[in-house]
């Protein structure tokens, strides 16, 4: 476990912290002016590690775990319904004053606090939380839904989506992919987009609980690690295009029941209000930049190729 610590005079600012994977979609907006959820799960922080990364915002934590800090007051300019951080960092050390953190909680933000890392200092504070194996990580099914009870998409399914699309699209290198049935409604619009002159490969959903089938696809969508951030790991030969593992969980073991007719009537004094399953309301949204930000992330991906889905990305990403 971890604390952050104030440069300055030394004060706890945080929790007791885990570290897990870094979300890659943590800088990116969402939508317009949508009421966004907290990034991070309490009790955790992530660091992008990324070269090209902002200094200013690649450690981030929950706002609800800075502790010892206080909130600077003043006219935040060209923010909607809150405050977005472009006018540097809004949150001081209670008992030096430095500033020592960026509270973001504006409309299509994601609500989170990206502490300075020149003004503050990581220190152990106790043994680091043990790293789940692929088997305690199997034993649990219960995945994260997809919508909510309006039938919205949840805003991290649609960003891990594109996430997942950019690792399937860099897999493809020039040709069609097929996706089983379970990956179908997230995935299929989308690569129906890629090119059809060369031979198709195919791609499934796979992890723990779920065994690649024979022979092998060429590429598999596999749950990622949620501490580590690396892929269920794949044989040789299988290209991995990670998803979250509560989404992939969902897509890979939650099943609805069909509706059935009814028969006969309920008795006089009886009433049902059990709801109808959700169901969406508009297609799957992808995020251009996050998209591209993400496919310039992987590794080995052709430039010739990275250059052909840049030229039509309107055609990809919006089918």
């Amino acid at each position: 476990m971890d604390v952050f610590t104030c440069e300055g005079c030394g004060a706890a600012l945080t929790a007791p912290l885990s570290r897990v994977a870094f979300p890659l979609y943590a800088g990116f907006s969402y939508g317009n002016g949508h009421p966004m959820p907290v990034l991070m799960e309490a009790g955790t922080y992530a660091v992008d590690e990324d070269p090209a990364a902002w200094q200013a915002h690649s450690i981030v934590i929950a706002p609800g775990d800075a502790h010892g800090t206080a909130l600077v007051q003043r006219r935040e300019y060209g923010a909607c319904c809150g405050i977005d951080g472009r006018n540097g960092p809004n949150v001081t050390c209670a008992g030096c004053g430095r500033k020592v953190a960026t509270r973001v909680d504006d409309c299509s933000l994601w609500q989170a606090t990206w502490l300075e890392p020149a003004a503050v200092r990581l220190v152990a504070v106790g043994p680091a939380r043990p790293v789940a194996d692929w088997a305690e990580l199997a034993e649990d099914r219960c995945g994260t839904p997809l919508l909510d009870l309006t039938g919205a998409w949840d805003p991290r399914w649609e960003s891990e989506v594109t996430v997942t699309l950019a690792h399937l699209v860099a897999a493809a290198d020039g040709s069609p992919v097929t996706v089983d049935r379970l990956l179908a409604d997230a995935f299929r619009q989308f690569l129906a987009a890629l090119p059809q002159t060369r031979p198709a490969k195919r791609a499934v959903l796979a992890g723990p609980g779920l065994p690649l089938p024979e022979p092998l696809p060429d590429i598999a969508v596999v749950p990622r690690h949620p501490q580590t951030g690396e892929p269920w790991p794949v044989p040789p030969g299988v290209a991995a295009a990670p998803l979250d593992l509560g989404f992939w969980r969902q897509l890979a073991f939650h099943r609805e029941h069909p509706a059935r007719p009814a028969i006969g009537r309920l008795p006089p004094g009886v009433e049902r209000d059990d709801p109808l399953p959700p169901h969406p309301w508009r297609p799957v949204m992808v995020c251009h930049s996050l998209f591209f930000h993400a496919l310039s992330r992987i590794p080995g991906i052709r430039p010739a190729w990275q250059d052909h889905v840049r030229t039509n990305a309107a055609a990809l990403l919006h089918p």
